[in-house]
């Protein structure tokens, strides 16, 4: 059973500490200052950074730059890097990632090395100084808006499953190692790599004021799936049960609606474009549009000018097509569900609380299943993007 993070503990003074959820898709950095959290803004504004670096010429672009730098140069545009870190190249995870990503991936004594054009040569990286890169933005922005160094970290990271009948599942001690690794990389040291969900349930507070709960923590990110049943009293912690997948998130979603609209435009046109990388590029730049979208809509149109060969691409897409073409994966994350309560032996009704974590819970069609299974709503206090930077930082 974890300690209470609440309880006064002496420990050395390493000035401020930051809190950092290194996302798939997305990271966030928090600071606990002053009693409360706060979840800190990049010089765009936005307190949400996209995990993603772009080697343009001499220079290197990150967050919402690199991002938006992908459509135009996509084979040096580096991205989802977590799906690879502390990975093996003979990995069937690894093996199949690499078809949907548009970077070159060499085989390094059965490690993934990322290669770019950068400086007008091409440079290997590792997927560790990729995260480095991302950490060290992170670190950047914290420092910017406390206005001194920063040296100290505690980094989230999807929490560790050990399953014989599954595979593939949380993140093992390798890249838990890996993950460290990028921080040192970074220059930060990294008192403690905490897992999302009990980051999660610092956020909320659940059991803080001493009250015994059973919470359901459902976090579903980008590229990660990790469903944890928490027991709570006084302020400690225990895991009754987890469960999840690294291969399951918003990007397994966006791809299905990819290969849709490729069909769809191969239908009408005749053309399969799926060998023209920036016309890829900016079909899955749209699908995730699409996708943020019909969360509080029924229908998109989704319009590309200069698509392919001075083409321009038109379809309307509705939230009904979208669930139709991902309810297999929605199905599978309840499983997940499923498997926790009955791995503990708990009862669906002795579940208090169900947290969201992660932007994909903003999907209407995962709450709805979520509520089918425990009859309530789930909780939506703090936002499902910051909530394990929240934490991470307490």
């Amino acid at each position: 059973m974890s300690p209470s993070p609440y309880s006064a503990q002496s420990q050395p003074e390493y000035g401020a500490v930051i809190g950092i959820d290194l996302g798939t898709t997305y990271s966030r950095v928090g600071v606990y200052k002053g009693g409360q959290v706060e979840i800190i803004a990049n010089e765009q504004g936005s307190r949400l950074t996209p995990s993603c670096v772009s080697f343009n010429g001499d220079e290197q672009l990150f967050g919402d730059a690199a991002k938006n730098a992908f459509d135009q140069n996509p084979k040096n545009t580096v991205f989802d890097v977590k799906r690879l870190i502390g990975r093996k190249m003979d990995d069937s995870c690894v093996k199949r990632d690499l078809k949907h990503l548009p970077f070159t991936v060499k085989d390094k004594n059965n490690s993934p090395v990322i290669s770019v054009e950068y400086k007008d040569e091409s440079r290997d990286f590792t997927p560790e100084e990729i995260s480095a890169m991302i950490l060290s933005r992170m670190k950047e922005t914290a420092e910017a808006y406390l206005g001194h160094g920063v040296t100290h970290a505690v980094v989230s990271v999807p929490a560790c499953i050990s399953m014989a009948d599954l595979t593939s599942l949380g993140f093992n001690d390798a890249q838990r190692r890996a993950t460290k690794t990028a921080g040192e990389i970074a220059e930060l040291n990294v008192l403690r790599v905490i897992n999302d969900p009990t980051a999660a349930a610092l956020a909320y507070g659940i059991g803080k004021e001493g009250e015994e709960a059973k919470i359901i923590v459902y976090d579903l990110g980008g590229g990660t799936l990790d469903v944890s049943l928490l027991s709570i009293e006084d302020g400690f912690f225990e895991v009754l049960a987890t469960a999840g997948i690294t291969h399951l998130g918003g990007k397994d979603f966006d791809n299905r609606v990819v290969d849709h609209l490729v069909k769809a435009y191969e239908n009408k046109t005749g053309t399969n474009v799926t060998k023209d990388e920036s016309a890829m590029a900016k079909l899955k730049k749209a699908a995730e549009n699409a996708k943020r979208t019909l969360s509080t809509q029924h229908s998109t149109k989704i319009e590309i000018e200069s698509f392919e060969n001075g083409n321009d691409f038109s379809d309307t897409f509705t939230r009904a097509k979208f669930e139709e073409l991902n309810m297999t994966l929605f199905e599978k994350t309840m499983k997940f569900v499923e498997r926790v309560l009955q791995d503990a032996g708990v009862q669906k009704s002795e579940v208090g609380e169900i947290v969201l974590v992660g932007g994909s819970t903003r999907i209407p069609k995962i709450q709805q299943l979520l509520k089918e299974i425990f009859g309530k709503e789930p909780s939506k206090d703090i936002n499902p993007d910051e909530c394990v930077a929240h934490g991470a930082a307490i």
